[in-house]
């Protein structure tokens, strides 16, 4: 085991940054703000400008950023950009220093992260797997929640961090466990997708004013993340990414992925999966999670 943690302070503890997307560049950013050192890289270097105009130093790869950090922390796509960012002959473990800490905050694979955490301790570095929930608005007010999988101690040592960026912080148990307790709430959402577009389709359909209809479904029962924040982008038709669809049918691919080798039948979820490729193959990959609901206007004739 790493032989000592040293608990992140800003001014003192340097991190490290990559990825810098919808979510990612907001986070980063808070860091930042609360007077941490930091290094970043991302795919897009003309995304870091911001923050190297604010005080970030630019590496040109992965690598670069551990070289110079005690902490590094990425948020990227997909398994395979955290497999190349993490594990590549550039990444992140190549350049890391014994007693540092990888914190992965993309959703991914619970045995990549698995895998990320035996080859980091074999190197004497802590490796965390932290998805996230809340998307483009949590992350731009910091109230994420952070689903942390990985040692007490190097996740407690980050605790800083943590509450800068979140406002629900749960440590979920070892190597993985964020990232299953992640597809537990992408299976959450998936459905739950499927009804705020259906219901929104429903009260337009039957000639209701939609506004009012949010106003009265929205603190009931019925009440939800997707339908507080998502459904009145889908009024404005404000298909807008604050997470991408492509994404989402990745996240929704692990999470079958693993309900197949837990010996689980997900119908719900098998569902919605179907419903996002379709809408991927209408050409919405790149919007966000609400633009379901095209895909559900269209099977029904509606113009929208």
């Amino acid at each position: 085991m790493p032989t000592s943690i040293r608990s992140a302070t800003p001014g003192e503890t340097r991190l490290g940054w990559i990825g810098l997307g919808v979510m990612g560049a907001s986070m980063c950013r808070h860091l930042m703000d609360a007077g941490f050192a930091m290094t970043v890289h991302t795919r897009t270097s003309a995304k870091a400008a911001p923050h190297v105009e604010a005080g970030a130093a630019w590496a040109d790869t992965p690598r670069g950023v551990a070289e110079r950090s005690d902490v590094v922390f990425s948020i990227v796509g997909f398994p395979s950009d955290v497999r190349q960012v993490v594990l590549g002959d550039d990444g992140v473990l190549a350049g890391a220093s014994s007693g540092s800490i990888l914190v992965d905050m993309t959703t991914s694979e619970p045995s990549l992260a698995v895998e990320i955490a035996e080859r980091a301790l074999a190197s004497d570095i802590h490796s965390i797997d932290a998805p996230v929930s809340g998307g483009d608005i949590g992350a731009r007010e910091a109230r994420l929640s952070i689903m942390i999988g990985g040692d007490e101690a190097a996740v407690h040592a980050l605790e800083t961090c943590w509450n800068t960026l979140g406002k629900t912080i749960v440590r979920q148990g070892g190597p993985g466990a964020g990232q299953h307790t992640k597809m537990v709430n992408q299976t959450l959402i998936a459905t739950n997708m499927i009804g705020v577009c259906e219901a929104l389709l429903y009260a337009q359909k039957a000639g209701l004013d939609l506004d009012a209809v949010l106003q009265s479904v929205s603190s009931g029962a019925a009440g939800s993340f997707s339908l507080t924040n998502l459904a009145p982008r889908i009024l404005k038709r404000d298909f807008a990414p604050g997470f991408f669809v492509e994404h989402f049918i990745k996240d929704m691919g692990i999470a079958l992925a693993e309900a197949e080798r837990l010996d689980l039948k997900l119908p719900g979820l098998t569902l919605a999966r179907d419903l996002y490729c379709e809408l991927q193959e209408q050409g919405h990959g790149r919007d966000g999670t609400q633009a379901l609901y095209l895909a559900l206007a269209r099977m029904s004739g509606l113009s929208v």
